[in-house]
């Protein structure tokens, strides 16, 4: 933030007379805020795409379309060292059902997403899947990516 001083009828032409009275100038410089603004939005651009990304997991590829839903979808992962996780917490397999069950009592009727890393035991995540369908929750989806054409 600046301040200066400059005569009272204005205009600068580099010359000042004796007697007249120097008023400050009451304007607000602003270019030091707008670089503050613009180096904050560069730093949530960055860093916006990194926040998303949950627990490091390898996806498989298959040719299924993606899903569009507007909620917040709940998702159970399988790492590929057999770690399941529930959103971002890690919880043993025993917890899973209990977890589930006390946010479908809040309301939550809307379809789970089970994430198995590429590496991961195919018994632990058919375990993990067998749980939640006999605890009653049957809008089950599997989460993989997009196949690349090769």
């Amino acid at each position: 933030m600046g301040m200066s001083v400059a005569s009272a009828r204005g205009g600068g032409n580099g010359r000042r007379r004796r007697g007249r009275h120097l008023a400050p100038i009451s304007e607000i410089n602003v270019t030091p805020f707008v670089d503050v603004m613009l180096v904050l939005l560069i730093i949530f651009m960055v860093a916006a795409p990194l926040l998303t990304v949950g627990v490091p997991i390898d996806l498989p590829e298959t040719q299924a379309r993606a899903l569009n839903s507007e909620t917040q979808p709940i998702t159970v992962s399988v790492d590929s060292e057999g770690r399941i996780y529930l959103q971002e917490t890690e919880i043993p397999l025993d917890e899973v059902v209990p977890k589930l069950q006390a946010i479908a009592q809040a309301g939550y009727e809307e379809r789970i997403y089970v994430r198995g890393d590429r590496s991961a035991d195919y018994g632990t995540v058919m375990r993990v899947m067998a749980r939640i369908s006999a605890a009653g929750f049957r809008n089950l989806g599997l989460v993989t990516l997009q196949e690349q054409d090769s």
